[in-house]
């Protein structure tokens, strides 16, 4: 099989998707899938590894968020790379410019169609002071996704959320964790008694972007609110983004380390001891998976992989979404119990290794082969032959 994926984010990029998408293709590799890619051009000119073919179209950066971007590129210029380059089927990522380019072009192709929900961008207009766009979003969204073959989300939830917008054809594909470079076994005492602290205080940790629709201001009073019952415990806020200088300036106590390597990464995981993640803004949310995996107890909403890996009480803790309440009162009350978050720790890592990648990418495969199959058995309105 020739899969082409268009995305307008690819590895080494920090991110979700990037990750996603770089473990899918590496994993494929081993079923004899040729990868194809199309992606804005990175900043720093490299093919991508393990790609056959890529075309790299122009990129813009999102005004006053330079680290996330989107590409632009004419649907007839996606024609002819497929043109020399035509894959059996095509993964979109993303539903933005690119994607839409990408979209009318395999049509016109008659090439198969599947689309991946890696964003919640319906979520993202209040998180960005335009609410009002969001149902013209979902509208848009519900348009784009019904002029593909299948729709792939990472929860059984938002599977059911898509299906009761009007979305067709939409499956469950989960997220896979690597156990073995996110394991308790990375954890550095050195690392520790950098923060100040020793072996009995606790750690409470945050990983991802630092922007508005991670919810920070909840991030924010539940840290005070812990550090008001567990003075000597440590902060520690791993990631970059526009909001990190008003979080630094309302947690001075707080260790940053902005963007870090992966090596380092595993070990901030593992040298921590909870993992306080009041974001609702995910589809998936690989951090909670690789803290879990990592020995960490889970601080979270019953929200994306949390609603899907935490069993509340037994290896994390969730809490229903939109009670900030009752999620700040969590991280408060587990930051007192040691037994609670040592056990939850042991249990967490055990959910987070079923979720392995080799499994998820078979599953990928499945998926593509079927959305193949059924666009060359049945006819359909969406297909336009090939000009």
């Amino acid at each position: 099989m020739r899969l082409c994926i268009v995305s307008e984010t690819w590895a080494p990029e920090i991110n979700g998707v990037a990750h996603t998408l770089s473990r899918l293709s590496r994993e494929l590799a081993h079923h004899q899938v040729d990868i194809d890619v199309i992606r804005p051009k990175p900043a720093c000119a490299a093919k991508a590894p393990l790609v056959r073919a890529e075309l790299q179209v122009p990129r813009c950066s999102i005004p006053g968020y330079r680290e996330v971007q989107v590409g632009f590129c004419r649907p007839a210029t996606l024609r002819k790379f497929w043109k020399a380059n035509r894959p059996d089927v095509i993964y979109l990522a993303t539903q933005g410019p690119l994607g839409w380019s990408a979209r009318q072009a395999a049509r016109r192709l008659g090439i198969p169609l599947v689309a991946g929900w890696h964003t919640n961008f319906d979520h993202y207009c209040g998180d960005y002071g335009v609410p009002w766009l969001a149902s013209a979003t979902r509208r848009y969204l519900r348009y784009f996704h019904n002029g593909c073959g299948l729709t792939l989300v990472p929860t059984h939830l938002q599977a059911r959320q898509l299906r009761q917008q009007g979305i067709n054809d939409v499956q469950v594909m989960s997220r896979g964790i690597d156990g073995e470079r996110f394991s308790p076994t990375h954890r550095d005492p050195e690392l520790r008694r950098s923060w100040g602290v020793n072996d009995h205080q606790p750690v409470a940790l945050y990983v991802g972007r630092l922007a508005a629709e991670k919810n920070l201001a909840l991030l924010q009073e539940t840290y005070h609110a812990m550090r008001n019952v567990r003075p000597d415990m440590a902060h520690v806020i791993v990631g970059d983004g526009p909001a990190r200088a008003q979080l630094e300036h309302a947690l001075p106590d707080a260790h940053f380390t902005g963007f870090i390597d992966p090596d380092a990464l595993a070990q901030h995981y593992a040298s921590a001891d909870l993992f306080i993640f009041p974001s609702l803004s995910e589809t998936w949310g690989n951090v909670v998976s690789e803290a879990m995996a990592s020995g960490l107890a889970v601080v979270a909403y019953r929200h994306a992989a949390s609603a899907e890996l935490i069993q509340n009480g037994y290896n994390g803790i969730t809490v229903p979404i939109d009670d900030p309440a009752a999620f700040c009162q969590a991280a408060v009350s587990l930051c007192q119990h040691p037994a609670d978050y040592a056990k939850y720790s042991r249990l967490a890592r055990l959910r987070a290794l079923e979720q392995n990648w080799s499994g998820i990418a078979q599953q990928f495969l499945h998926y593509l082969l079927k959305a193949q199959e059924a666009y060359h058995a049945t006819p359909s309105p969406r297909r336009i032959r090939p000009s």
